[in-house]
């Protein structure tokens, strides 16, 4: 079968002939991969700088995908620590890690969303009780993820959604997916009084924002919730201790590990659903698995989807 295979952290991985996959657990089934995104996950688990990264090759990427198993089901399906993803024709699932689909979805579309929509969404249901009619600031607001939170948090009931980001062109369109405000960091002022924080960016650019949040806020004793998402700036960020002491911040991070799996897996059906429905705007672009190479190094703003 064919394969997209990195053979270091330093180079783009190569399409070409690969081992079928082989199933050995008692829960693996060899599925027909149909769609799997090029997600930033994925480039940093493959270059190594991401926390969950093994650092084993060689690896054929790829960290979900729609397959199609044995039996002709669609399913969505989210892999584990392997050096066997889903940039290829076949791979090997945890059934366990995955959720049937329905008939008749549009499998890049599924593949493009799940990955940053999930990121958003099981923030906001398991690391916080997120209450309808919080506000909501998101950092990083012009990306995939970001783009999504922006309609996650409304649709889970957010009065006030404000987008922040560094491409003021970018920006602009976000209203257009329920954002009420769009500013740039400089104004970052404009979002004192949110209830929650999701932060796409870390690095500098999350830390210099916070101290001007804070000290604008109208009640410095009213709660907020800084949930760290992302690293797009930076995977540390040198957090003032005035921000810690100057209002009553909580600053907690959402993703592999502080999250379980199982609360993933229990959220992936209403999220595919509302992504089937239609009911979430998502950029995807398919992308044949042969061009791999190239897709590696794109930075659209699309969502590319390999296509074996």
């Amino acid at each position: 079968m064919h394969a997209a295979v990195l053979m270091s952290n330093d180079a783009p991985p190569i399409y070409g002939e690969h081992p079928d996959p082989v199933a050995t657990g008692e829960h693996d089934m060899v599925v027909q991969v149909l769609a799997a995104g090029l997600h930033h996950l994925t480039r940093a688990k493959a270059n190594g700088s991401h926390y969950s990264s093994t650092g084993s090759f060689p690896l054929v990427p790829g960290v979900d995908g729609v397959v199609r198993d044995a039996t002709g089901r669609l399913r969505y399906a989210a892999l584990d620590d392997t050096a066997f993803g889903t940039f290829a024709e076949r791979t090997v699932i945890d059934v366990r890690r995955s959720v049937l689909l329905p008939d008749g979805i549009d499998p890049v579309r599924i593949a493009a969303a799940m990955n940053p929509g999930m990121s958003s969404w099981v923030a906001l249901r398991r690391r916080i009780a997120f209450q309808e009619g919080q506000r909501v600031l998101i950092l990083g607001a012009t990306g995939s993820a970001g783009r999504m939170a922006i309609q996650i948090a409304k649709r889970f009931g957010a009065t006030r959604v404000i987008a922040a980001g560094r491409d003021a062109t970018r920006l602009k369109s976000l209203p257009d997916l329920g954002a009420d405000q769009a500013i740039t960091f400089d104004g970052i002022q404009a979002a004192a009084d949110v209830d929650v924080v999701l932060d796409y960016v870390w690095g500098a650019p999350a830390a210099e924002a916070m101290l001007p949040i804070l000290t604008a806020r109208t009640d410095r004793s009213t709660p907020l919730t800084w949930i760290q998402i992302g690293s797009m700036a930076g995977e540390s960020a040198p957090i003032p201790s005035a921000a810690l002491r100057a209002a009553r911040l909580q600053i907690l991070g959402s993703g592999i590990g502080s999250v379980p799996p199982r609360d993933f897996i229990a959220e992936l059906p209403e999220l595919a659903a509302a992504v089937t429905e239609g009911a979430l705007d998502v950029r995807a672009r398919a992308v044949p698995l042969a061009q791999i190479t190239r897709a590696w190094t794109d930075r659209s703003s699309e969502r590319l989807v390999l296509v074996p």
